[in-house]
C-alpha cells in the first residue's frame, strides 16, 4: 500500500491554494458580504434588544394569537420567553434568534428561487444534487476554517456555515412541491390563457406552499442546531455558555441553556408551521 500513500493526489494543498487565491483576490467581494450580512444581524439585535425585554414578551405573544388565534399558543410563546428572561439568558437568546433569522432569511431567498429552477429543469436539478449530499453530510469544521479564514472571527462565519448546512433544505422541498403541481392544474391553468409567469404563482407556488412552509420549518431547526458551532468562531448566543457549560462540567448551566434552546426551537417551529405542513397549534 505504501505506493499508493506515496502518490498521494493533493486535494488539501489545492484547497488551501484556492482559499489563498481567494482571500488574495477576492477580498473585497468577501467584505462586502460581511458588511451586509452584519449590518443585516444589527438590525434584527436592535430590534429585539432596544425595547424592554417584557415589551418584547408582550410584542411576540400578540404576533403569536394574530398567527394561530388560540389562547393556548400564545400562553406558551410567553411563558416560554419569561421562563428564558428568569434564568438570565435573555440577551443570548437574542442573539441566538438575531443568527437563526439571519440565516433563515438568506436560506429562503436563495433556496426558494433555486428550488423552482431546479423544478422546471430536471438537468440542474440532477447536478445540484451532489452538492446539496456534499453540504449536508461533510462536517461543518471543514468548511468553518474557510470561513473564518474569508470573514474573520464574530457573527458571520457562523451565519455563513448555518447557510451552508440550511440552504439544502428550502432548496429540496420547494423543488418537491412545484415539481408535484398536478398536470390537471396546469392544463387547466394554460387553457385559460396563463402564461409561465402566472401558472408560477397562481398554480404551482400556492400548491408548493406547505412544503415550502416545512422548509422553512426544517430550516429553522437546522440554524438553532449550530448554535454551538457557530460559538467555536466567535459567534454570540446560547452556544456560548453552552462551552461554558461542557468545559466546567457544569449540569446546571448546560441544562439551563438547552432548555431555553428548546423553547426558542418548539415556539419558532409552531409559529411558522401550516396546517397543511402538519402542524397545529
Amino acid at each position: 500500500m505504501e505506493w499508493l500513500t506515496d502518490h498521494k493526489i493533493p486535494i488539501g494543498p489545492w484547497a488551501r491554494a484556492f482559499v489563498d487565491w481567494l482571500t488574495d483576490n477576492a477580498y473585497w467581494v468577501f467584505d462586502g458580504i460581511s458588511v451586509a450580512l452584519e449590518t443585516m444581524i444589527d438590525a434584527i439585535l436592535w430590534l429585539l434588544q432596544t425595547p424592554h425585554p417584557l415589551v418584547v414578551v408582550v410584542a411576540a405573544g400578540a404576533l403569536g394569537y394574530l398567527v394561530h388565534r388560540t389562547v393556548a399558543f400564545t400562553a406558551f410563546v410567553v411563558g416560554s420567553l419569561l421562563l428564558i428572561i428568569n434564568q438570565g439568558y435573555w440577551e443570548e437568546t437574542t442573539e441566538t434568534l438575531a443568527l437563526v433569522i439571519g440565516a433563515t432569511t438568506v436560506c429562503m431567498i436563495v433556496g426558494v428561487p433555486l428550488g423552482v429552477a431546479a423544478a422546471h429543469r430536471p438537468r440542474l436539478f440532477s447536478a445540484m444534487r451532489p452538492v446539496l449530499d456534499l453540504m449536508q453530510t461533510i462536517p461543518t469544521f471543514v468548511y468553518l476554517i474557510p470561513a473564518l479564514i474569508l470573514f474573520g472571527l464574530g457573527m458571520v462565519p457562523g451565519l455563513i456555515a448555518t447557510v451552508i448546512f440550511a440552504i439544502p433544505a428550502p432548496i429540496r422541498l420547494t423543488q418537491l412541491g412545484v415539481s408535484s403541481t398536478p398536470k390537471q392544474l396546469l392544463e387547466a391553468g394554460e387553457a385559460f390563457g396563463a402564461t409561465k409567469s402566472q401558472l408560477l404563482w397562481k398554480v404551482e407556488l400556492p400548491y408548493a406552499l406547505p412544503q415550502i412552509m416545512a422548509g422553512l420549518t426544517q430550516t429553522i431547526m437546522l440554524s438553532l442546531s449550530m448554535v454551538v458551532i457557530a460559538a467555536l468562531v466567535g459567534a454570540d448566543g446560547l452556544g456560548v455558555p453552552t462551552l461554558r457549560a461542557l468545559n466546567s462540567v457544569n449540569i446546571a448551566q448546560g441544562f439551563e441553556v438547552g432548555i431555553s434552546i428548546v423553547l426558542i426551537a418548539i415556539v419558532l417551529d409552531r409559529f411558522f408551521r401550516t396546517k397543511e405542513s402538519g402542524g397545529g397549534s
